[in-house]
Order: structure tokens, then sequence, then C-alpha cells
């Protein structure tokens, strides 16, 4: 779960497993990649 910018394109991949996403199962990855234009500040995540 993402705190600290706007997800305009990007909501699907902010929520708690099941809900919006897949889980990523034990020993796999998940690699969350998008730009954040103008925007200046901390961002971070948080898992559900």
């Amino acid at each position: 779960h993402w705190h600290g910018f706007f997800q305009k394109t990007t909501a699907w991949a902010d929520g708690p497993a099941f809900v919006t996403q897949c889980p990523i199962i034990s020993g796999d990855s998940f690699l969350y990649d998008f730009n954040v234009p103008d925007q200046a500040g901390t961002f971070w995540y948080h898992s559900h």
C-alpha cells in the first residue's frame, strides 16, 4: 500500500492480495515500475 503520491493510473497496484492484486508467493517477486511526475516528497510502501 503506497503513501505520499497520487495514483491516477496505478490504483490497481495499491491494495491487499486477492482484492486488487494476486499475492506474491514465497520465493517470487514483483516489480513496481511507474512514474511519479510533478510530485516531490517522501513516498513509502507497506504491505497489507
